[in-house]
């Protein structure tokens, strides 16, 4: 199948198409007729697999179709110009004119946060349809000055979103899409209270789109008392491992790690590598090290400034810097198609995790390379990342 098959509107086809996006991803086929015909969807979807554009061209669909049909219906004598009642959909309350926005996109990172609103302008340039996002880590005037001027799609973290409904910056009355991104990242940062405070401030009537990779309990729970009907949508079930990944395991112990990683990266100078630490100490330490043997590196954690977290991915994504470390929620916002290596320095206490992690190489058909580090306390990891996935990790001896 091929996007020109999806039914999708010209304005958004011809941005897909110069993404040079030819065939959906499993995904994408079987989100975007659901959410086109207008029911809720719950879908399970690792990253990687091409969610973001599964809810955002549908979104984006509808939302152009109904500025169309506002258009056609307003009447043809004005003395506004054709432009000005175009761009005239606010609406007054007190003082404040609004925009209503009428999609919400929640997600648990501001770092996802930027990645979806960077999607929303690739695949919505032709459109005219506004989105901006808001996150807290950083000061909330430049954020509240783009609500003020009006937009359709607000891409948000819970917090800020909570605090600027609060302050009557953000208002969701006119809502008639939700998306609740990465569910069971939510959970894991303690987000399902201020999830379950949002809510009641939602419009009963609307189109909710709700995608996890994982489904504990809880997830399931929830998921149930936000969708209406919905379409099961399931790709890539979390115990898989992309085949085009060569996974390989070190036992090593915990002092020889340092060497080890070291002598791997200058074997690899020419590719762009993930380091995974389990702890934001140990992320900042590794970096240090790395940066010490001459290996050009930045850690990124939540305890980074949202600027320095944005340099250092920019820096990541150009090549000015080859190595990334990093620890899994901030490895949320990293999407990058041609990520040559993922090395984990800490195995996860959590075998899903392995398989989220080892998901950011070997992309989009690409060829990529998942290395692992296990000292003796971690060997009970490996077994259930084995007993996970069914499939036993290669061995890699290594002599310090």
């Amino acid at each position: 199948m091929t996007f020109n098959e999806l039914n999708i509107a010209e304005p958004i086809l011809r941005a897909v198409c110069e993404k040079g996006y030819n065939e959906p991803t499993p995904i994408q086929e079987q989100a975007i007729p659901v959410v086109l015909r207008g029911k809720d969807i719950f879908g399970i979807a690792q990253t990687g697999t091409g969610k973001t554009a599964a809810f955002a061209i549908p979104i984006l669909q509808h939302l152009l179709k109904k500025n169309e049909q506002n258009i056609a219906a307003e009447p043809a004598s004005t003395n506004e110009p054709g432009r000005a009642r175009r761009n005239r959909r606010g609406r007054s309350h007190g003082k404040k004119e609004y925009r209503a926005i009428r999609a919400l996109i929640l997600t648990p990172t501001r770092e996802l946060a930027l990645q979806i609103n960077d999607c929303f302008t690739d695949y919505g340039k032709y459109t005219g349809l506004r989105h901006t996002a808001i996150f807290g880590g950083v000061k909330q005037h430049p954020q509240t000055e783009k609500l003020r001027q009006g937009v359709d799609i607000l891409i948000a973290t819970p917090g800020r979103l909570l605090d600027l409904i609060g302050q009557d910056e953000v208002r969701l009355e006119s809502l008639t899409h939700f998306v609740l991104d990465e569910a069971d990242r939510m959970l894991d940062m303690g987000f399902i209270a201020d999830i379950r405070r949002l809510l009641p401030m939602l419009p009963a009537e609307r189109q909710t789109l709700f995608f996890s990779a994982t489904m504990p309990k809880d997830i399931v729970a929830l998921s149930g008392s936000i969708l209406h009907d919905p379409a099961r949508v399931e790709v890539t079930p979390v115990s898989s491992t992309v085949d085009t990944v060569d996974q390989r395991i070190y036992f090593v112990e915990k002092p020889e790690k340092k060497g080890l990683l070291i002598s791997l990266l200058k074997q690899e100078s020419d590719k762009s590598v993930l380091v995974f630490s389990r702890t934001k100490h140990g992320a900042d330490s590794i970096s240090r090290i790395l940066r010490k043997a001459g290996i050009r590196s930045e850690a990124i954690h939540g305890n980074k400034s949202q600027g320095q977290r944005q340099r250092a991915l920019g820096d990541f994504k150009s090549g000015k810097i080859q190595v990334m470390v990093a620890t899994d929620i901030a490895a949320r916002g990293i999407d990058i198609n041609e990520l040559n290596m993922v090395i984990n320095y800490d195995l996860p206490d959590v075998a899903e995790t392995y398989v989220h992690r080892i998901g950011r190489t070997g992309r989009a058909g690409r060829s990529g390379t998942a290395l692992s580090f296990c000292s003796k306390d971690e060997h009970v990891m490996v077994k259930d990342i084995q007993k996970l996935t069914g499939r036993k990790l290669a061995t890699v001896q290594y002599t310090a």
